[in-house]
This record gives C-alpha cells, sequence and structure tokens, in this order.
C-alpha cells in the first residue's frame, strides 16, 4: 500500500466515526459498508458497557466522538506532513500491548502503526476489548490489503520486531523486562494537573471540570491534581462539578467516593481530615501526589508561580498534560485534555518518529 492508500482509508474510518456523537448516532448517506457497521457499532456501543461498567453509553459514545474530530481530513493531513514516510520500507510486526482505563485508549497506538506501514500483532486489555476489533474490521473492508496487516492476539507477543506497551508503573518493570531486547517503547504511570490563577471565569472551570470529571477520571489525561493560590476559595470549583451530579448514581463510582471518604475521615493524621473538601460528589484533598484516587481530586497552594513552574520540570516525567490559561510550555486549554489531537503522543514520545525509525 502506498501512504495516499493508507491516508484514504483513515479518512474512510473518520467519516464512519463522524456519525456518533455524544447526544446518540446518525447514519449518514455515502458512508462505506455503513449497512453492516452502523448497526453492528451501536449493538457494540451496549455491549461495551456490559463487559465493563466503567464504559457508560456517554463515555464510549464521547471516545467516539473525539476520535471523529481527530480525524477530520484537514487534521489527518497535518499529521501526516510532519513525517517523511519511505514508500519501499519492508513493513516490521509491531507488538503492541494497550490499556483498558478508558474506551479505545489503544486505537492511537493502531493506527499509528497501520499508518507508518507496519503489521501491528495487538494484545488487548480484557477492559477494553469490544470496540477496536469491530474498527479494524472496518478498516479491513475500505481497504481489504489491511487484512495481512492485522492480528488481535490472547497469549503472548512472539514474533515480533518491536513493542508498544502501556500499563502501571509495576507492569512497566516487567515490559522493561520482558520486552527489552526489542526496539520499544514502554510507557508508565502518568497523570494530568491543572494550575490556577484564581481568575478562571465560569466557563473554563466547566470545562476543567470535564478535564477532571470525563471518563470517571480513569484516563491519564483526566487532571487528577490541581495547583491553586494561597487562600483560594473552592466554591468556585465545586458549582462547576456539579455538572457531573450524576455520577454518584453510578455504583462502582459512589462505591469508590464512599470508601475514599471514609478512609480519609478515619485517618490519624488530623491534617488529612482537616484538608479534606466534601461536596458529596467530589472530595479535594491537599496531597503532594498527582495519582488521586476514583473520586478525589489532589490540591496544593503555591505562593509563587515560579515555584510551580520548577515542579513541573522537576516532576515531567511523572505528568501527562498540564492544562492552565497561564502561560506554561506546553500548556493546553481547559477542556482540551480529554480531546488530543493525532500528534499529541502519549508520554512526550514521538510513536510515529519511533515507528518510522524502524
Amino acid at each position: 500500500m502506498t501512504i495516499q492508500e493508507r491516508k484514504k482509508s483513515l479518512k474512510s474510518l473518520g467519516k464512519f466515526l463522524n456519525q456518533f456523537n455524544v447526544n446518540g448516532s446518525t447514519a449518514q448517506k455515502d458512508v462505506p459498508f455503513n449497512d453492516i457497521f452502523f448497526p453492528a457499532l451501536n449493538q457494540l456501543i451496549d455491549r461495551a458497557y456490559e463487559s465493563n461498567a466503567w464504559f457508560t453509553k456517554p463515555n464510549v459514545l464521547f471516545a467516539l466522538s473525539s476520535w471523529s474530530d481527530a480525524l477530520q481530513e484537514d487534521k489527518i493531513n497535518q499529521w501526516f506532513d510532519m513525517y517523511s514516510f519511505n514508500e519501499n520500507k519492508q513493513p516490521q510486526t509491531i507488538g503492541v500491548v494497550m490499556a483498558g482505563n478508558i474506551p479505545l485508549v489503544g486505537l492511537h497506538d493502531f493506527i499509528s502503526v497501520l499508518m507508518a506501514g507496519h503489521k501491528i500483532k495487538a494484545k488487548l486489555s480484557s477492559n477494553d476489548k469490544v470496540l477496536l476489533p469491530m474498527l479494524a474490521k472496518y478498516l479491513t473492508y475500505v481497504e481489504p490489503r489491511f487484512k495481512d496487516y492485522i492480528e488481535f492476539v490472547d497469549g503472548r507477543l512472539t514474533d515480533i520486531d518491536a513493542v508498544i506497551a502501556t500499563g502501571s508503573d509495576n507492569t512497566a518493570r516487567y515490559f522493561d523486562y520482558y520486552f527489552g531486547k526489542y526496539p520499544n517503547i514502554v510507557r508508565h504511570n502518568r497523570n494530568s494537573i491543572a494550575v490556577l490563577q484564581g481568575n478562571e471565569i465560569d466557563e473554563e472551570l466547566s470545562l476543567l471540570a470535564d478535564d477532571m470529571m470525563l471518563y470517571f477520571g480513569l484516563g491519564c489525561r483526566n487532571v487528577s491534581k490541581i495547583f491553586v493560590p494561597k487562600d483560594y476559595d473552592f466554591n468556585s470549583i465545586f458549582k462547576a462539578l456539579l455538572k457531573y451530579k450524576d455520577l454518584i448514581n453510578y455504583t462502582k463510582y459512589a462505591n469508590n467516593y464512599d470508601y475514599n471518604k471514609a478512609v480519609y475521615l478515619m485517618s490519624v493524621d488530623v491534617e488529612v481530615r482537616n484538608s479534606l473538601l466534601d461536596n458529596g460528589l467530589v472530595l479535594l484533598k491537599q496531597d503532594v501526589h498527582y495519582a488521586s484516587p476514583i473520586g478525589t481530586i489532589f490540591y496544593e497552594f503555591y505562593e509563587n508561580i515560579d515555584d510551580v513552574k520548577k515542579i513541573i520540570k522537576q516532576d515531567a516525567e511523572k505528568i501527562q498534560a498540564v492544562v492552565s490559561h497561564i502561560d506554561f510550555d506546553e500548556a493546553i486549554p481547559f477542556g482540551a485534555s480529554q480531546v488530543p489531537q493525532l500528534w499529541d503522543y502519549a508520554d512526550g514520545v514521538d510513536t510515529m518518529q519511533f515507528l518510522l525509525a524502524l
């Protein structure tokens, strides 16, 4: 396949996904193979929730809508224009170990491998095993030659030339050991943060609530910690978070919220108890760490914004994204954390460049 043929297939996938948005799904005309795949994906949206209770229908639809936006023709062209592709290079087999914390979290690695001209041997997470095979099948209908480029495996990854693996810090140590002999990208735990000045308008805080609460806060791009100035008034954040008040009706979320609240309230550390803020939906807890548990957002006070910049630089390997309207290097706007572009790479590692260099 030529690079133009691969690009064309990706644009067809974007056109197919454009039928799905946060308000539901609506069939459109002139979408290839829509009579087969539109009803099939609608059924799988419900099955995804049956397989993983964190994958609610709104969350799955949001993921599909985000991918639809990312796979617009102009954005695909912009992504491809960043690289030099060698049409004559022999394809290699790339093993990809995928995470399953949010719907279709492995799709970016999947399309990157194929667009780079390689074959993919993917090990799906048990938490997200329904949606991606359907999109892979759609691509093989659009471009039948992809059938020889796509394989999903249940066991160990063997007969591979390189590896991309995503997991926790614990699994990353295993990945480093097991896949160390291959060219690899091994991703560890990262979390996203927001830095506030205290002058944010309601619209910005509403978008920050999305950054925090979409996907129940399970994504590495979800804001799990905020830096705020001394004497910050948290009422404005609590007010913004109330747009997600219905999350407390989901049993898994409510159980985590109740458990963490009980743990903090029973803590022997008086400072922990005194720092805890609660609006019946989300806990705000003063903490120097980044990885807050479900139903909890950590916060940390600062006196000088330069101190925050030093912390971000020092802990760069722990931070996925920085959300702020302050002028930080690579800071992204409020509401942008869960709608990354094709060139927004996890852990700041350019996956496409890695694949093209093999």
